[in-house]
């Protein structure tokens, strides 16, 4: 069986633990805010890049 914290069994443990107390609703919402959070990270990371080139 796989070492460490990070083990798959362990994280689907932890995933299934969060369904039974969350709810699938819940669940699916705060997927969906962790995407969309990440979303936007990474385009004001792009957007940080393409700034300082630019002279106003």
């Amino acid at each position: 069986m796989g070492e460490g914290l990070f083990s798959p069994l362990h994280i689907l443990l932890i995933v299934g633990i969060a369904l039974l107390l969350f709810g699938p609703s819940k669940f699916a919402a705060l997927g969906k805010g962790l995407g969309e959070g990440i979303r936007n990270f990474r385009s004001a990371m792009k957007e940080g890049e393409q700034g300082p080139d630019k002279k106003t």
